[in-house]
This record gives C-alpha cells, sequence and structure tokens, in this order.
C-alpha cells in the first residue's frame, strides 16, 4: 500500500439507494465516489443514474455513506454530464465526460482527496480506488496499473482494471501524488479513466457556479490541513515528501491555492490565460504567444500552467517556476482589485506575496510591488485591457455530398493562430448551426478577458455570405420566456464576415491599397449595384436595364479609396452574388448588405442611412460598434412601432471587414490541436 492509498481510503464513500445502511451483500448498491471537499462528492453520471428520474430532478435521491459505514446521508445531484434525454429511461452506454458532482449535507468533517491540476504523462504509474461487491461483500478494493495513453478523450490503464462497482471510484498518480481522474469503465484490454480536467466541463451548464464553489471548499480544505497541528497524514506533507519533486513546493502551492479561494472565481477561461501570457512573456522575455491552449477555470489551475516554465535566456539564475507563480499572482491580486474595488479584500493575499518574494531578484521584486501597490503605475508585464483573442471560423466550399469542412480557431494578437475544433468531412449547411454552438462557445471563453469580449471573424465561402451568423444563440433554448431575452451572436459581439477565397493567400495590391485606406479612413458608402433603387444619383429613378459584371466591376475598381459598396439585399446567390464578385475582385475589403430572404421596400432609406453610418464610422475597425447596435435596436420589440420602425432599415444587416494581414499570409505560428479538442 502507498503512502496515497492510505489518504484515498477515507474519502471514499458508497453510492446506493438511500436508507440502505450498510447493506453488506450490495443488493441495492450503485457504484463509488469521493470527496472532493466537504460536503462535495464526484461520481460518474452513470452510477447515481440508477436512482432514476428522481436523481435528475435535483431531489435528494442519492445514499452517500463514507467512513467505513459509520456515518450515512442522501445526496443531491446538482451537476452532471452527459444529461440524460429520457430521466426515466437513461441509455445504457453513457456518453463521455460520464461526471456528476453531488452536494451532500452534513459531511463538513469528512477527508477528502486532493485534485490533480494537470493530466498525467503516459506512462503513469497509478493507483485505481473503490468500493466493490465482486468478492460477495462491500468491501474497498484498489489494483495498481500504468496509464499508458488515451482513447479519444478518456485515459486508458494497461491490463489492469477496476473491478465491478468501482465506477466512480478515484485514480491516483503516483508521480503527482494527486487524483488525476475517475474510473468509467472496464474494457477489453484495461480500463477507462476520465480525466479530472473534463470537470472544466461542469462549469459551463446552467448551476455550474457549484463547480467553482466545490473547488474553492477542496482549496480552503487543503490549507487547512496543512495548517492543523493534527499530526494525520495530510496531502500536502505527502507530496512534499515524492522523490524528484521540484520547482514549487506543495506546502507554497496549499498556502497560494488557499488565498485563491477567497477570491471571485474568474469569469471565463481567457481571464485567466490572459494573465498567464503575460507572465510567460515577463518571464521569458518576449512577446510571442503560446500557440498550445489551455481551458483553466480557476485562478490555481493558471498557477498549475507555470509548471517548468523555461526561458532559454534567463535558465540558471533562479527557479522560473517560483517566479512565475509569484508573478501571477500578483497579477491576479491586482486584477481582482481593478476589477472590484473595495468590494474585494486582497490583503492576505498581497501579504503573503511580499513574505514569498523576499529571496526574489530585484527586477521581479519591483515588477510585483508595481503590482500589488494600490496607485502605481502598470508595470510592463501589464498589457492594455482588451479581448485576449479573438475568434476564428473557417468554413470551406462543400465537399462530399454538400458537406462544408469547419475549423475554430483563436487569433492572439493578431498574428498567432491557435486551432481548437475542426471537422475536416463536414456537415450540411442546415446543420452549421447546431453543429457549432458548442465548438464557439469555447472558442470564445478562450477569447474572452473579464467584460472585453472577443470578436468572430467568419471567413465563409461568398455562398454563404447570407448565413446569419449574427443571429445565433450559442445557448441551447430552454423553452422558458426568458429566451426571448437572450442576447443573439451580434447583439453581444462584433460579428464580421471575411472571404474564404482570398483569406491565406498573399494579397493582391488593390486589396492592400484598399485596405490601408480604409483602416485610416475616411469611408464613404457607394452601391454595390448601380440599379438597386434609391442607389443612383437620383434617388427617385432607378435604372431599367441591370448592370453586367463587367460594368460593376469597372465601377468600383475606379470608387475611391474608402469606398464601402453598399447592397439593400442579398449577396450569397443571384445579382447580389455576381456584384459581390465583382467588389471583391476590385480589392473592396468592406461592404454592407442585408441577408433577409423578403423584398425590401425601403432601399432609398438603407442607402442613405447606411452613408451616414459608414461615414460617422470613418475607419474600418470602428464600423463594427455601430453595427452592433444596430443588430440590438432593430430587433426591439418592446420599443413601441414608431422606434421599431426607425431602425427598420437595419434589419439583418451584415458587415465583411476583411483584413489583408489577420494573420500575415506566412506569419501564422500554426501547431496541430490539442489531444482531444478536435474531431477527427
Amino acid at each position: 500500500m502507498s503512502a496515497f492509498d492510505a489518504l484515498v481510503r477515507p474519502a471514499l464513500v458508497r453510492i446506493a439507494a438511500p436508507d440502505c445502511g450498510y447493506d453488506p451483500h450490495g443488493d441495492r448498491y450503485w457504484g463509488t465516489g469521493f470527496f472532493i471537499a466537504p460536503g462535495w462528492v464526484l461520481t460518474c453520471a452513470h452510477v447515481v443514474a440508477e436512482g432514476g428520474s428522481a436523481v435528475w430532478r435535483n431531489e435528494p435521491a442519492v445514499g452517500i455513506t463514507w467512513e467505513d459505514g459509520k456515518r450515512e446521508t442522501t445526496g443531491t445531484v446538482v451537476l452532471a454530464l452527459p444529461y440524460p434525454d429520457r430521466p426515466d429511461d437513461p441509455p445504457d452506454r453513457w456518453a463521455f465526460p460520464d461526471i456528476a458532482l453531488v452536494r451532500v449535507p452534513g459531511a463538513q468533517k469528512a477527508s477528502c482527496v486532493r485534485l490533480g491540476e494537470r493530466p498525467p504523462v503516459p506512462p503513469a504509474s497509478v493507483g485505481l480506488h473503490g468500493w466493490s461487491r465482486e468478492t460477495g461483500e462491500l468491501g474497498i478494493r484498489n489494483v495498481h496499473g500504468t496509464l499508458i495513453g488515451t482513447d479519444g478523450k478518456a485515459l486508458i490503464t494497461d491490463w489492469v482494471m477496476p473491478v465491478e462497482g468501482c465506477s466512480g471510484g478515484p485514480v491516483v498518480d503516483h508521480q503527482q501524488g494527486a487524483v488525476v481522474g475517475l474510473n468509467k469503465g472496464r474494457g477489453r484490454d484495461g480500463g477507462a479513466v476520465v480525466p479530472v480536467t473534463a470537470l472544466r466541463r461542469l462549469h459551463d451548464l446552467p448551476g455550474g457556479e457549484a463547480m467553482g464553489e466545490a473547488l474553492r471548499a477542496h482549496d480552503r480544505y487543503h490549507l487547512a490541513r496543512y495548517r492543523s497541528l493534527d499530526d494525520r497524514p495530510d496531502w500536502t506533507r505527502t507530496q512534499g515528501r515524492l522523490a524528484g519533486a521540484t520547482g514549487v513546493s506543495p506546502g507554497l502551492r496549499t498556502q497560494l491555492y488557499g488565498h485563491f479561494a477567497e477570491l471571485p472565481a474568474p469569469t471565463a477561461p481567457g481571464e485567466i490565460m490572459d494573465l498567464v501570457d503575460q507572465v510567460k512573456a515577463w518571464i521569458r522575455d518576449d512577446e510571442l504567444p503560446d500557440a498550445l491552449e489551455d481551458d483553466p477555470r480557476t485562478w490555481s489551475e493558471g498557477a498549475g500552467l507555470l509548471r517548468g516554465l523555461r526561458a532559454p535566456r534567463r535558465d540558471g539564475v533562479r527557479d522560473l517556476e517560483l517566479d512565475a507563480v509569484l508573478l501571477y499572482a500578483a497579477h491576479v491580486a491586482r486584477h481582482v482589485r481593478g476589477r472590484y474595488g473595495e468590494r474585494v479584500d486582497t490583503a492576505d493575499l498581497t501579504h503573503w506575496i511580499v513574505d514569498e518574494s523576499g529571496d526574489a531578484d530585484r527586477h521581479l521584486r519591483r515588477e510585483i510591488d508595481r503590482l500589488v501597490s494600490p496607485g502605481r503605475p502598470a508595470p510592463l508585464s501589464v498589457r492594455e485591457p482588451r479581448a485576449r483573442a479573438d475568434v476564428l471560423l473557417e468554413i470551406d466550399p462543400p465537399i462530399y455530398d454538400l458537406r462544408y469542412p469547419w475549423r475554430v480557431k483563436l487569433l492572439l494578437d493578431g498574428h498567432t493562430v491557435s486551432p481548437l475544433h475542426f471537422d475536416e468531412r463536414g456537415v450540411t449547411r442546415a446543420q452549421l448551426r447546431e453543429t457549432l454552438r458548442e465548438p464557439l462557445a469555447d472558442a470564445l471563453r478562450r477569447g474572452d478577458s473579464g467584460p472585453h469580449l472577443a470578436a468572430v471573424e467568419a471567413v465563409l465561402p461568398r455562398e454563404l455570405f447570407d448565413e446569419p451568423l449574427d443571429t445565433w444563440r450559442l445557448e441551447p433554448p430552454q423553452g422558458g420566456p426568458e429566451d426571448a431575452w437572450a442576447t443573439t451572436l451580434g447583439q453581444r459581439r462584433f460579428v464580421v464576415i471575411r472571404d474564404r477565397r482570398r483569406y491565406g493567400r498573399e494579397p493582391a495590391p488593390e486589396w492592400r491599397e484598399r485596405w490601408e485606406a480604409a483602416e485610416h479612413g475616411p469611408l464613404r458608402a457607394a452601391p454595390l449595384r448601380a440599379e438597386v433603387p434609391g442607389a443612383g444619383p437620383d434617388a427617385h429613378t432607378a435604372r431599367v436595364r441591370r448592370e453586367t459584371w463587367a460594368e460593376t466591376y469597372d465601377r468600383l475598381r475606379e470608387a475611391g479609396g474608402g469606398t464601402v459598396p453598399v447592397y439593400c439585399g442579398r449577396v450569397g446567390s443571384g445579382d447580389g452574388l455576381m456584384a459581390m464578385h465583382a467588389a471583391l475582385a476590385a480589392g473592396h475589403p468592406l461592404a454592407l448588405w442585408r441577408t433577409g430572404a423578403h423584398d425590401h421596400t425601403d432601399c432609398a432609406e438603407f442607402h442613405e442611412r447606411a452613408d451616414r453610418l459608414i461615414s460617422a464610422a470613418s475607419t474600418a475597425w470602428t464600423v463594427r460598434g455601430p453595427v452592433r447596435s444596430l443588430r440590438t435596436r432593430a430587433t426591439d420589440r418592446a420599443a413601441g412601432p414608431e422606434a421599431l420602425a426607425d431602425y427598420a432599415w437595419a434589419e439583418s444587416i451584415a458587415l465583411m471587414l476583411d483584413p489583408v494581414d489577420r494573420p500575415p499570409d506566412g506569419g501564422r505560428l500554426e501547431p496541430p490541436p490539442l489531444l482531444g479538442e478536435g474531431e477527427q
């Protein structure tokens, strides 16, 4: 038995029907769980599903027994993935991640495991723990084996598997000295393990703040145990005795994470990664952001991403991981104080940072002092507030029976591309909205930094230019009256369209010249097609003969710099598509049109108001804000008929904003997606 086996045992719980008592024969036994914090148990969704529909109605329908049968109560499932489509008839096979978080009242003195902050590095020696009735009576079982790799998103053990009944039990990485996963099931040659990093997905569910609450309680628990004079073994000191342990000591991490637990939770992964990026840039003395993405949900996870940090220019001067963690903690303190002001007390965290920085070199101490001292100017490691990254949605022309391949990426600093999700086989046009809902939501969470929201740049084939991306909602409809007040993608964020055909190519001279003119301004509108009513020199006269492609191209080619083609209709088909081909051939990087399918009778007003909008915006990037406002007001049914009519001209408005150098041709840093992030 390893030292960690002894620490796991008191945290294990039996999960069964309520009021089943000790039940030595296990007639009503469902599976295993374990305390991650006082009052919080983690297990598999398929384990609690044995309780039927009452479990999914948030009723106290889960029997929890711990301390070898001495303590018993009932728990309530507060979060689970996946949630069964038919609670009365759940599936036989549960999809990944198969996780449930159970609130357990009356368990404030329970022993708890230590969760790992990063996935194991295969091959890794592990212990698999749980309760089982395989030998006739219920008892605690554990086996030792090796994690050898992954199968999709699950970790796989080699020729060792949990015995029946251990589903939902913890898997301990002996090298990290922490729980890195849950037993999910048994395979032909080994066991399947759900990594603890899958817990991040619970944060995104309705009520997901409970996951953050449980993790903060987890960090408070381990700090209290570390500070306790109790002579019983604890996770922090046992981790400290691991052979080969380097970097920040377990004791220091436990203290820091306990301080983080008293702060307001971050709003999105991008808010954490933004600070991690700034710390890495300062430590490594370069501005190149990491291309490899992560998805942290707590301040503690952000510190965990700095493990093993290397800097070629500074190696050998000091423990860079400790420098990075201290600097990161100072960034968190400044960030939280700047966001919440006096409503949040960061004094304890600040005092801890100052105390632990006493032996740091003078450059780091000076940087930390600027961060934690109120009223001091921002140090060099603090950048101007903005979104961490924007989101690139790339959709290719259709292949394979009209299926559109797609990719979702982050665009950091306008140059670095980090892939997240993809499907090269593609989906039909009708499936795009539903298919892209979660990949886009995930990317936007990583791009947002506090109140600064990532923009969406949709790189589309021209026949999709009329796809109403701005009206998409990333949250699945709940069916209640609140859905009418939910913001759409284009109401909350900048959403622009880019041309797939010229994306990623060396820019044509006329495209580059027109983009430079649009960036500096001023802008003015011009009709995309000359025969559109209200678009000619005489607003009351429309041309009878349709303008040909050559005529459109010649007219738009001769238009001055800063000209924005405007169209009172659709551009993904018919005459509008022909004219859009001409505008793009002439190098125009901006255009404004309507995606609505019905015929418009207010085109004269549309062109007049669009001209005013574009002229007032003055430069390419500043057009996005007024367009976003119009998307909100044009659908405001509660404003009354007069106000609604005033904005009717902007209904279903679309904006093409197509820079020549985002990302620069030939200058991208684009690694393969992280394991488990894409779709094959």
